[in-house]
């Protein structure tokens, strides 16, 4: 008979996922599905639009980061088992995204943002005070968190350079997962944020991508 998992289980898990996941280099922990721009050539860039696209993609890396905390966060103190289970399969689709854009880092000569750490541990604090709150309203900020997530996909997708294809494939790919994720969190009876809210949250988000577009 395999051991139901406790709350102490689970946090020891998720402990152990972010000591490896902030720290460079996720050989050990890869996901499960290869990059979108694996088949496709580097393009010629200049240094310039390599350290712009390094950025650009720096800030999605963190914003993975970032989901990782949050879902765990949110799964760990998920009411039901059908939430938790739901929030979990969402983080493993947020890892591989994670090492996509980790790889794509590697490949425009750049690193992960410094301030991950940071970031990860405000992000699971984050997730799990929202799930102790409720199903419902943790299902609401996936969705919230996830539209404003498409929102800046959208935005780096027209701000990379125009040649940088393989960048450009693996933010494509993560917006179809990401909006995806935010409509099934409403469909799971997640409450829609008012757009007031839906603001604030994003405003703060700003702050991530300011910062670690340069650290």
């Amino acid at each position: 008979m395999q051991r139901q998992l406790t709350g102490l289980d689970r946090l020891i898990a998720t402990l152990d996922t972010a000591l490896r996941e902030v720290s460079k280099g996720t050989e050990s922990l890869s996901g499960e599905r290869p990059s979108p721009a694996t088949d496709h050539s580097e393009a010629d860039l200049t240094d310039a639009e390599r350290q712009h696209a390094g950025g650009l993609m720096r800030i999605n890396h963190t914003g993975e980061v970032c989901a990782q905390a949050l879902y765990r966060g949110q799964a760990l103190v998920a009411k039901s088992d059908e939430t938790r289970d739901a929030l979990l399969a969402a983080a493993q689709e947020e890892k591989d995204h994670l090492d996509w854009c980790e790889e794509r880092l590697d490949s425009l000569g750049t690193h992960p943002s410094r301030l991950n750490p940071l970031f990860f541990t405000s992000s699971y604090a984050l997730g799990a005070l929202t799930g102790a709150i409720g199903d419902k309203v943790s299902l609401g900020f996936v969705h919230a968190t996830e539209e404003g997530v498409a929102a800046h996909l959208k935005e780096h997708l027209q701000k990379l350079p125009e040649d940088d294809r393989k960048s450009q494939l693996v933010l494509q790919a993560m917006l179809e997962e990401e909006e995806r994720h935010g409509a099934h969190a409403l469909e799971q009876g997640g409450q829609e944020f008012s757009a007031p809210l839906k603001k604030a949250m994003r405003g703060v988000s700003q702050l991530m991508t300011k910062t670690t577009y340069w650290l």
